[in-house]
């Protein structure tokens, strides 16, 4: 199975600094095989058997444990708690097929995807949603928000860290450009 880790904050303004040839080789380490890494901020593709899971646990428990293994594995090497989201990677196309915003977007810096650990709930969707300055678009589709940000990224609530202040939501960002890169990693 093919899998993307996407780690939150990250080589990212001079915080939180991690050498991608370090990170790939704690995932070898791992197990995982075939592991390749894309830009300097946390996008890791990697093959390895799906998690067994145990009936009655949650639909995305495979992610969530390989979550745990790979930020137990990032705290030993690098003394830092670093926050990640598991995708299948098959799943990745299907965050692009449904994109709210196709056509609506002239620049893939306007289009942005967040990655949650779990579904928005839906009050918390509705405080995005009435804080939202006019102009920004934001849609929620399963454990993604797709952002349509025409002003850009910096004076948007997503630049604000709306939704790790105020919502108290664990995410991770990536432009429509390294999606688009993620599905053929």
């Amino acid at each position: 199975m093919r899998y993307i880790a996407l780690l939150r904050g990250i080589n990212v303004g001079g915080n939180t600094m991690i050498k991608m040839t370090e990170l790939k080789a704690v995932f070898e380490e791992l197990g995982f095989e075939n592991v390749v890494t894309y830009i300097n901020s946390g996008n890791i593709a990697f093959d390895c058997e799906r998690p067994r899971v145990s009936k009655g646990e949650s639909p995305n428990a495979a992610e969530e444990k390989l979550t745990a293994k790979i930020e137990q594995a990032i705290e030993k090497h690098f003394a830092k708690q670093i926050p990640v989201m598991i995708r299948e990677q098959s799943a990745i196309a299907d965050i692009l097929a449904s994109n709210p915003y196709e056509g609506q977007f002239e620049s893939h810096k306007e289009m942005h995807v967040l990655f949650l650990r779990e579904e928005m709930p839906a009050e918390k969707l509705e405080q995005l949603l009435a804080a939202a300055p006019e102009g920004e678009g934001y849609t929620v589709i399963g454990r993604e928000l797709y952002c349509h940000l025409p002003k850009g990224v910096i004076d948007s609530l997503l630049g604000k860290s709306y939704l790790e202040k105020k919502l108290k939501l664990a995410v991770t960002g990536r432009n429509w450009r390294t999606v688009e890169k993620l599905s053929t990693l």
